[in-house]
């Protein structure tokens, strides 16, 4: 019996040998099959080591202030070296406090984890060390799958084999999230607390180390108390391992840890801008490189923009005004408790749109009411915040109201909009505007709004500065005008202002212009009618220069041939243009005749610093013509001479392609700016003497109904142009042209675009003279008329009879006069 029993367990013995053999064999064919099954799903060791992290795309404004961070995640790269250890210290007593010993897996941990996923009814739960969640964040998903644990375990060990700790710790510590688009300690330590990792305190470390475990949760901002719990175990973990002593953990448990959102978006508010250079870096360098820490500084002038797009608002924000109150967004049930938290979920359904905040009506009184607002708590509004809310009806305004009573209603959800200590009721404007103004010596674009709010859910961000073509109205007259002057008028120039008719057999019925006042001049100066906005001389004057040498000289400006209309509304504004190809035309004139195109970018960085994009623009150089050219030279006429002493050596050393050509004579140009400053000082534009300075020129413009309306004005330093009108084409309504809804836009923008810049005025060309005219017939004045007045003319075209000693020449053009153009009637 004895022998048979030690038969049996040498037999026990070789089985359960065999089988722990044939289990390891088992594991290692597994483990191999399971290898070669995933490993075509795992990055090669060239692309671990090529590893680039997703950084923000990044727009700056022309003095390095922050437009946008664009980009799916926040993130501040950073190396090893620059995170301090008490950083490192608090990441791996949360995470993994055996980080430098083990092999990328800590089999305690691994253990108790297949013990509780085998436990039917639990979730798949994991014991991740720091480099299994540095392979999981850089190369795997989130899901929790045996196919994801097993990619996941391969990984860690390639991660191990291929990279010493340190480089693991350092990647761990730049992809682990912390909630809020924070990706990396560095990231996070900017986001909540406004600080570098150099600032953080052991106490504000130790608050970050527990974050990644569920960022939305844990977070110092989302859930303060659980976040100080965690705080606590880090530290005592820190004491536990050694990395700080007793005093060192206590005084950090008792430290206040104050978390908030201190990351700004952006400095300057030119989301229309962010948007541009966005698409301008995808097309240089394809979509992946918005992801890839780019750096794009802009030409926006951050004061300028600002202004851009307070005035903007405000314009808006007043015509709305002037056409009644739409009434309440909603009507809500106020909640018994009357908390801030109850009354803000009322708001929940309605955006921020601008300046403008919703709000919740608590209570009315005889001339005020009392609401809620989100972002600025309970406020009061004042008779003076709400007196405008005539109620509308169709196109009808009913009357003015008499008491708060009349407007709102406890429980009424509407639009504030705070105007300094005022609080202001208002609704989303229906009309839409926008704003864009260029240096006209190279056409930088210094601010552009191209909306009232980018984020507007129904306008889908249409930036309506660079997308709206839209109609110039007698915003085109000047271009029109300066093609009369070069094809033989003069500022003297006698044209008839009567009725005109076209019956063109293609047209339903013939056509009957007229002017916007409903009236006639008669015999008009061409200088009078610019400054009048004379609908039927502008059309009188299209007729004479021609169609075809009328269309080729707008080209000069920058309009496009295709979307010039070939008939004679054109000479009324009926062509397609963006306010940016308006403002840019109109550069022509401020800079004394030159061609600038508008640009907004000045460089792009890489993720490295390095330049791989450089603005060269066409620069206004005077001085240099001789260098442009041949035909471009002529045109000059002289004024190589006249601008030799300010001529800079080194502009004139530019390349053809970097200077400004000229396009229209200086001479023309001058002139024209003189006919435009009399629109702003007895003309359309006599809103913009509000600005107090001599030295702006420009027009307003208003097509058929006040579907659009503009304002297009200058001075030597900046262009800029305000469109007023609805996206869906429609009349803005009576009374509404672009003296009463874009020059006001414009002054406003002025006020501060202009407010360093000191006024000073275009200097005269050679080749200009200034005769003594009569108003009324604009030929050379009598001695004895005691109503002549002073007219300036080019010296080649001087008003029949002129004579030297009623000429006053400018400096230095002795030229011949001719006769001017015959006059039209």
């Amino acid at each position: 019996m004895r022998v048979a029993v030690k038969v049996s367990a040498s037999k026990i013995l070789l089985w359960g040998l065999t089988a722990v053999v044939g289990s390891a064999a088992l594991l290692v064919v597994g483990i191999s099959g399971a290898y070669l099954y995933l490993a075509p799903s795992l990055p090669s060791v060239e692309a671990m080591r090529q590893i680039e992290l997703q950084v923000p795309l990044r727009v700056y404004s022309s003095d390095g202030q922050t437009i946008a961070q664009i980009g799916e995640q926040r993130r501040i790269p950073v190396s090893f070296e620059q995170i301090p250890p008490v950083v490192r210290q608090a990441f791996i007593a949360a995470e993994d406090d055996r980080f430098f010993e083990h092999s990328g897996f800590d089999y305690q941990s691994i253990l108790r984890s297949i013990i509780v996923n085998l436990i039917p009814g639990y979730r798949l739960e994991g014991a991740s060390t720091i480099t299994q969640q540095t392979a999981k964040n850089l190369f795997l998903t989130n899901d929790r799958t045996w196919r994801r644990k097993g990619q996941e375990m391969f990984l860690t060990y390639r991660i191990e084999r291929e990279f010493s700790k340190e480089e693991i710790l350092g990647l761990y510590l730049n992809v682990i999230p912390f909630g809020k688009r924070a990706y990396g300690v560095a990231a996070a330590a900017d986001l909540y607390f406004g600080k570098t990792l150099a600032q953080l305190s052991l106490a504000e470390a130790a608050t970050l180390a527990r974050v990644p475990q569920a960022p939305s949760r844990y977070n110092p901002i989302n859930n303060p108390k659980a976040a100080a719990e965690r705080r606590g175990y880090v530290l005592r973990r820190m004491r536990e391992l050694g990395f700080i002593d007793p005093v060192a953990e206590q005084r950090a448990a008792r430290e206040i840890v104050r978390a908030r959102e201190h990351v700004k978006t952006f400095d300057v508010e030119a989301p229309y801008i962010a948007e541009m250079a966005r698409l301008e870096l995808v097309q240089r360098f394809g979509a992946a490189a918005q992801n890839e820490g780019y750096k794009i500084y802009t030409t926006i002038d951050p004061a300028m923009q600002t202004a851009g797009n307070a005035a903007l608002r405000e314009g808006l924000l007043d015509y709305d005004r002037r056409h009644g109150w739409r009434g309440a967004l909603a009507q809500k049930t106020l909640p018994a408790s009357g908390t801030p938290d109850a009354l803000e979920s009322l708001l929940d359904d309605y955006v921020l749109s601008g300046p403008l905040r919703p709000a919740v009506v608590i209570s009315v009184a005889d001339k005020e009411a009392r609401l809620y607002a989100r972002d600025l708590g309970n406020v009061t509004m004042t008779w003076e915040g709400m007196s405008w809310a005539r109620a509308k009806s169709g196109r009808r305004l009913g009357p003015s109201p008499k008491k708060a009573g009349d407007i709102l209603q406890r429980g009424d959800i509407v639009y504030v909009a705070p105007d300094g200590d005022k609080i202001m009721l208002a609704q989303i404007p229906e009309a839409a505007s926008a704003l864009v103004a260029l240096a006209p010596r190279d056409g930088a674009i210094r601010a552009l709004v191209g909306g009232f709010d980018y984020f507007d859910a129904k306008a889908g961000k249409f930036n309506r500065a660079i997308q709206a073509q839209r109609q110039p109205g007698s915003g085109f007259k000047p271009f029109l005008y300066s093609a009369a002057l070069e094809y033989g008028f003069t500022p003297s120039t006698i044209v008839m202002d009567a009725p005109f008719v076209v019956d063109d057999p293609n047209m339903e019925e013939a056509w009957r212009p007229e002017n916007s006042s409903g009236d006639f001049s008669g015999p008009t100066r061409l200088r009078e009618a610019l400054v009048q906005s004379k609908n039927l001389v502008s059309i009188r004057v299209l007729q004479s220069v021609g169609m075809a040498p009328a269309m080729s000289y707008t080209e000069r400006f920058g309009f496009e041939r295709s979307k010039l209309p070939r008939n004679l509304t054109l000479s009324l504004g009926t062509l397609s243009a963006t306010p940016l190809q308006v403002a840019a035309g109109y550069t022509v004139f401020a800079n004394g005749g030159y061609r600038v195109q508008p640009y907004f970018i000045e460089r792009i960085e890489d993720p490295q610093g390095k330049v791989v994009f450089q603005a060269k623009p066409r620069v206004v150089t005077p001085g240099c013509a001789d260098q442009l050219p041949a035909a471009t030279a002529v045109e000059v006429r002289g004024e190589q001479e006249a601008n030799s002493a300010a001529a800079n050596s080194s502009d004139c050393a530019k390349a053809p392609s970097e200077i400004a050509p000229r396009v229209i004579s200086a001479q023309n140009a001058w002139l024209m700016t003189d006919m435009l400053r009399e629109v702003i000082t007895r003309g359309t534009g006599r809103r913009a003497l509000a600005l107090g300075r001599n030295d702006l020129a420009g027009k307003t413009g208003t097509t058929n109904e006040a579907r659009d309306t503009w304002f297009n004005g200058y001075n030597p330093d900046l262009v800029a142009s305000v469109w007023v009108g609805f996206d869906q084409s429609k009349p803005l309504g009576e009374g509404e042209e672009g003296s009463r809804t874009a020059v006001p836009i414009w002054v406003d923008f002025m006020r501060v675009a202009l407010a360093r810049t000191p006024v000073r005025s275009w200097p005269m060309p050679e080749g200009l003279v200034q005769v003594r005219i009569s108003p009324v017939t604009g030929e050379v004045a009598g001695a004895d008329d005691r109503d002549a007045i002073f007219e300036t003319f080019m010296l080649d075209r001087l008003p029949a009879g002129a004579s030297q000693d009623l000429v006053n020449p400018t400096k230095g053009d002795e030229s011949k006069p001719k006769e001017s153009a015959e006059p039209l009637f």
